[in-house]
């Protein structure tokens, strides 16, 4: 393909598409059907309702706007022991790269199962799966090519390329898997350890027909934990969490912490607040993330705004990319035991 007009948006598609790096959240806490299928019904509740949006770069042309919503929750409860879960999700994600240049859409469908590993249910091993459907659309009635352009400056000679004034579709199907380890020493603190790996099945893209690209595969380890600061409250705790991703050449590091006070000091139904801070590296210092968050009735809103550090500041014009992202559970009334799961 020749250079697109304006370059930016090559450089953009490029990064998307030739190098293939999936959609990242920031919060990548907040968006569980992204990072592992094995979070699928992680949570104490009964159902699990996630929504996120971010918008990256949106000085450059909206450069990549992100959205997800996500249903999940626990099946068969009944007949389970007590302890151990099964759950079913669901999940939509849109992409748009370049102003809409490029567009993805996916519908997941992912389970899990988690088994108690003693009495109490503190420690939990799991393993999940997830299939999905990817729809991308690629709009050439965007796209400028080089060979239009004449000598007054104008986009007025017929392009040779076959992608010129057509949208582009194409679909395929995809296969995620992924494992996590949830544990706790008291019923107070939790402490997990995850892995996952998405499109194993490496699916084949191609927009022109010419080539033919193959998905690399995403390979993830994240891992956390939460602990309250005294021994006789639980009205504060500390949060840490982090996560290494690669695909094929592409690496992503994030690592950081946010602090918790429950303000209105009930437990039943807390009012918790959050602040903390991120930071991102890919394979140089990327962003700062600070993140403030809020608990009340059932609902978790976080929202993060990536502070550019790296040398793309100047394009960006040191502008980075705000993320919100809106968490809630119906709690049970069963009386069932509480177990800590993952939450950061």
């Amino acid at each position: 393909m020749k250079k697109i007009t304006p370059l930016l948006f090559l450089l953009i598609l490029l990064k998307t598409s030739g190098l293939a790096q999936d959609p990242a959240f920031s919060q990548f806490f907040a968006s569980p059907l992204t990072l592992n299928p094995a979070l699928t019904g992680k949570f104490n509740g009964i159902v699990r309702v996630a929504g996120n949006y971010r918008n990256q770069w949106p000085s450059i042309n909206n450069a990549f706007i992100t959205s997800t919503v996500s249903v999940d929750g626990g099946i068969l409860k009944d007949r389970l022991p007590e302890s151990d879960v099964w759950g079913l999700g669901i999940m939509a994600m849109t992409d748009k790269t370049a102003n809409g240049i490029l567009t993805s859409n996916y519908l997941s469908l992912s389970t899990s199962y988690h088994k108690s590993l003693d009495e109490n249910g503190w420690n939990q091993l799991g393993i999940g799966f997830q299939g999905s459907y990817a729809d991308k659309r690629l709009d050439g009635t965007k796209l400028n090519f080089e060979d239009e352009l004449d000598q007054q400056g104008g986009w007025t000679i017929p392009s040779a390329e076959t992608i010129n004034g057509h949208q582009v579709n194409l679909h395929y199907f995809d296969m995620n898997v992924g494992a996590l380890f949830n544990g706790s020493t008291n019923g107070d603190n939790n402490l997990y350890l995850g892995a996952s790996a998405y499109h194993i099945n490496r699916p084949k893209e191609s927009f022109t027909g010419n080539s033919v690209y193959i998905l690399h595969s995403r390979v993830t380890v994240h891992g956390g934990a939460s602990f309250p600061l005294s021994s006789t409250s639980s009205a504060n705790y500390i949060h840490f969490s982090g996560l290494y991703s690669r695909q094929a050449n592409a690496t992503d590091i994030q690592l950081g912490g946010a602090w918790s006070a429950n303000v209105n000091n009930d437990n039943e139904n807390p009012i918790n607040f959050y602040v903390g801070s991120w930071v991102r590296f890919s394979n140089v210092t990327d962003a700062i993330i600070p993140y403030v968050g809020l608990d009340f009735n059932g609902f978790t809103l976080g929202i993060t705004y990536d502070v550019n550090v790296s040398s793309l500041k100047t394009a960006s014009q040191s502008i980075g990319g705000i993320e919100v992202s809106l968490i809630y559970i119906k709690r049970a009334s069963d009386g069932r035991k509480s177990i800590p799961c993952p939450k950061f």
